[in-house]
């Protein structure tokens, strides 16, 4: 059988249970496994009125990719059975941490091609003792990944980012040509896993109009300039520090295929805007395949059947895209 993909479920008391059980009843191109808890999927699956079963599986190994079954590797103590939805709890927070490192440990060790994850949340990782400030920062350390990136993808847009979750305040320090030239390397690597042959890559002004030759500040001059330089040297298309307020614009055009931002709110305010329905978010650089949906818990409708797959069916269609071959 080929590889499964490895759904991980994300916090229990959001809208993950619910948008796996939906993503499973359209229909998977290739098998899948989720790695998350038995009794909260099956709860989910009834409360959706599907026909689908739920079934425990000991290992990824076990996997049978049999239709009309949602097969789960039971990664972390038992929920409780009443846990309430829509709720921060220290219990679902440990839960969706033990889901996500059984899932990468899976990935190393081969047993399933990609990651596909549903939302977890910070605060109720962090009443578990969690002091971790994503999905990100986990997969990276778990996996002894020292260079990394985070992306986020649509139909219009390609975004990766220079720094990731840290205050505004820092983000001038870590602006260096090493960590430019880094971010470069894994974009043009993030667009040729994604079959893009030659990438086309714009990068992003830290100041106003791009530092304006240092009249704004110093590090688009000093720092980032020198990195595409660079990087252009060893044949990578990259181009900039290009002014912030019209860069993504350019590339929603069609002039570049992806964009390195500076920062998080800089790179992620212009995808989230188009909207998050057929947003992913890519961690680049890991030794495996990760894509995720680019929403969060949404607490406000978890337990409603209302919630909307879309994000993670593009994940997941983005995971084998990147998977193939």
């Amino acid at each position: 059988m080929t590889l499964p993909v490895g759904f991980t479920m994300g916090d229990a008391a959001g809208i993950g249970p619910e948008i796996i059980v939906k993503a499973f009843a359209q229909g998977l191109a290739v098998p899948a496994i989720v790695f998350g808890d038995v009794g909260a999927l099956a709860r989910a699956a009834r409360q959706l009125a599907s026909p689908l079963q739920v079934r425990a599986l000991a290992s990824p190994r076990q996997a049978s990719g049999q239709a009309g079954v949602i097969e789960v590797v039971q990664a972390g103590a038992e929920l409780p059975a009443d846990l309430p939805l829509g709720k921060v709890s220290a219990a679902a927070g440990q839960g969706a941490y033990d889901y996500l490192c059984r899932a990468i440990d899976a990935a190393l060790a081969g047993e399933i091609r990609a990651i596909v994850t549903a939302p977890l949340n910070k605060h109720s990782m962090h009443l578990a003792g969690i002091d971790q400030p994503g999905h990100t920062e986990i997969l990276a350390e778990r996996s002894g990944t020292e260079h990394y990136a985070m992306m986020l993808a649509n139909d219009e847009l390609r975004v990766l980012l220079v720094t990731i979750h840290m205050a505004l305040a820092d983000v001038p320090a870590h602006i260096t040509r090493e960590a430019e030239l880094r971010a470069i390397r894994l974009a043009e690597r993030a667009c040729r896993q994604m079959g893009i042959a030659q990438p086309r890559i714009a990068v992003a002004g830290l100041n106003p109009h791009a530092g304006e030759d240092g009249k704004f500040g110093r590090e688009d001059s000093d720092e980032i300039a020198p990195a595409i330089a660079q990087a252009r040297a060893s044949g990578i298309d990259a181009s900039g520090p290009w002014p912030g307020d019209t860069i993504f614009m350019r590339a929603r055009r069609g002039e570049f295929d992806i964009v390195v931002a500076q920062y998080h709110d800089q790179g992620l305010i212009p995808v989230k805007y188009l909207g998050i329905d057929h947003g992913v978010n890519v961690t680049v650089g890991l030794p495996f395949v990760r894509t995720s949906v680019d929403h969060g818990t949404a607490f406000d409708i978890a337990g409603q059947g209302v919630a909307d797959a879309s994000s993670l069916r593009v994940a997941f269609d983005l995971a084998l895209a990147m998977t193939r071959g």
